[in-house]
């Protein structure tokens, strides 16, 4: 018998892939503006930019559904920023690592809608086996 107080390995999963590619993100802010390509040489203040990625990890780690949904969004704004240093920036080493901005990106994305739509699946098909039960 499964235990109904554990998540579907699909929940699990798409938490991980959150997560993962939230870190993922920070790390690639991080050594881009301070190591790959920086703005200026020898680091950029630029890397203050994933400050506000970082707000949403202990969330996440603690698979509050509010930080999901919110997540969802801001998220595009970091997707803008790859789409446009891909598109713009003559480094190339730069435009690379803005291809893998928005590829992380999209993974953050679509791990948090997909998460969002799995549990609340999960919490509405729960809600009517008790119902039944109760019957």
């Amino acid at each position: 018998m499964i235990n109904p107080s554990l998540p579907p390995a699909s929940v699990t999963a798409t938490r991980w892939l959150a997560v993962g590619s939230l870190v993922g993100l920070i790390v690639l802010g991080l050594a881009w503006e301070l190591w790959l390509a920086p703005l200026r040489p020898g680091g950029s203040w630029f890397a203050l930019k994933v400050l506000p990625l970082v707000v949403p990890l202990a969330g996440l780690l603690k698979n509050r559904m509010y930080t999901y949904r919110w997540v969802s969004l801001l998220v595009w704004l970091y997707f803008t920023e790859g789409v446009v240093r891909a598109w713009s920036d003559t480094n190339g080493v730069s435009q690379v690592l803005a291809l893998i901005q928005v590829v992380l990106c999209l993974a953050l994305f679509i791990a948090c809608a997909w998460h969002v739509r799995l549990r609340l699946r999960n919490a509405a098909d729960r809600a009517r086996s008790l119902e039944g039960a109760t019957q």
